[in-house]
């Protein structure tokens, strides 16, 4: 058997993704394994979102290919956002790469490897605007015949972790001013709820305690299928499941968080308590050049509703800092802001032009070192604001999901921590018979920035 390895870089969709490319290949007879290093095809599954992000995965792409000049990989593939996004540009600026496959060739990806290591040629695809493949009114795409069906796929865990993402939706119909996201994941598509049920039912049974429902836009979940509350259609169908632990939310839009949502999420108790908000920025000014709603008052009487009906949630933002035409004065008030918001988590991210986004036509670019004296700035703050807000917890009583055992401790995330806020440690001196993938409950006994140290109950 072809030893075949799958670098799964960027977002939890990519993950999805990736699961998919292993069952396809795992069925064509490709024999998986968990190191680069042991393997003879290397398979890159790129993010194409941030600068940075592309810096990574060309990076995995050019390790690869050195270790198959060393006589160790055989055959070396991109796919993902990037081969998607660039195609053939991506395909000449790095022939290190055997191969260039986009979504469209993931269906027959395990043959099109095949025919790669035996000296065929693939066709790299040529990007294009995936916006124009379904219709523009969601109500138009109501009619199966004007859309492409998404495919079922098969799944293999990459990992035996005990939080899995399930995708339940694919593109994005917002014009934000900064992401290309929409141009090369194509606009807004839901996937049916008994499609989503019926892999959630495989995840609980493959031990997955906690499903971390992902999309571009999961508030939009369920506009193209007709009626109303179909998020919260599905949250309850997924609740329903025999043996399922926790159910997460991801990218919430805040314009489209509906109080029935947030009723949803506190009536359904496998739901839990936790609320991804993507707020961008605080400057109402900043916000309309970035195409998007709100300011700093409406944002903090959103997460006032939230917090009326579920004191003890968690709360996650994202921000970029530098967009064109921000001024010091935005700063502040982002600043100002995220003081009086007292969210759980922020990620900041300092503004950086993509190719074919609004964004980069704007005038007002700022220096780029600039752009990065005021990230940095920002993210000083965020930080200091998020280990208060921890440090304000210290008392409450939360469960914890255990995710691994290191130096002898055990460590995990509460129901309000999501994948990339934090984590919960259980102090040495507690002896407990826990393993990965149990929920515990105890009390928040001290923190260490916007970790905490959890004492059981």
């Amino acid at each position: 058997m072809t030893t075949l390895h799958i670098v799964s870089l960027g977002c939890a969709r990519n993950e999805v993704d990736s699961e998919e490319m292993a069952a396809r290949f795992s069925s064509a007879g490709f024999d998986l394994v968990d190191e680069s290093d042991e393997a003879e095809v290397v398979v890159v599954n790129t993010c194409g979102f941030i600068e940075a992000a592309k810096t990574e995965s060309i990076e995995e792409i050019m390790e690869a290919a050195q270790r198959k000049e060393q006589g160790g990989v055989r055959t070396v593939v991109a796919a993902g956002c990037m081969a998607e996004r660039y195609g053939r540009e991506l395909a000449e600026a790095l022939t290190e790469a055997d191969a260039v496959i986009g979504f469209d060739g993931y269906e027959d990806i395990a043959a099109t490897v095949r025919a790669v290591m035996a000296g065929g040629h693939v066709d790299t695809p040529e990007p294009r605007d995936r916006r124009t493949m379904i219709p523009v009114s969601p109500v138009d795409r109501l009619d199966p015949a004007k859309i492409p069906p998404w495919v079922p796929s098969q799944r293999k865990r990459l990992s035996g972790a005990p939080m899995a993402p399930l995708k339940i939706a694919s593109g994005c119909d917002r014009k934000c001013g900064f992401c290309a996201i929409p141009s090369f994941r194509g606009s807004f598509q839901s996937r049916l709820p008994s499609d989503i049920v019926r892999e959630a039912s495989w995840l609980v049974n493959q031990g997955v305690r906690e499903l971390f429902l992902v999309s571009e836009n999961t508030t939009s979940y369920g506009k193209d299928l007709g009626g109303a509350r179909r998020l919260e259609s599905l949250l309850t169908q997924l609740n329903r499941i025999d043996n399922v632990g926790w159910i997460r939310l991801s990218y919430l839009q805040p314009a489209e968080v509906r109080p029935s949502l947030i009723e949803a999420v506190a009536a359904l108790d496998h739901v839990v308590e936790y609320f991804d908000l993507p707020f961008q920025h605080a400057s109402a000014p900043v916000l309309r050049r970035m195409r998007r709603f709100g300011d700093a008052d409406s944002f903090l009487g959103l997460l006032g509703r939230i917090r009326d009906v579920l004191p003890q949630a968690g709360i996650r933002t994202n921000v970029i800092v530098g967009f064109p035409g921000e001024t010091e004065q935005d700063v502040e008030i982002l600043k100002q802001f995220l003081g009086e918001a007292q969210v759980d988590a922020v990620g900041v991210f300092p503004y950086s032009d993509e190719e074919g986004t609004e964004g980069a036509g704007l005038d007002g670019h700022l220096d780029p070192d600039e752009i990065l004296a005021r990230a940095d700035d920002v993210s000083t703050f965020a930080d200091t604001v998020t280990a208060l807000r921890a440090e304000e917890r210290i008392g409450e009583t939360v469960e914890v999901l255990i995710e691994s055992m290191e130096e002898g401790a055990l460590v995990g995330r509460a129901r309000q921590q999501g994948p990339e806020d934090g984590r919960a440690h259980i102090r040495a001196s507690d002896r407990v018979r826990a393993v990965v993938g149990d929920v515990v409950t105890g009390r928040i006994a001290g923190t260490d920035g916007v970790d905490w140290l959890f004492n059981l109950a």
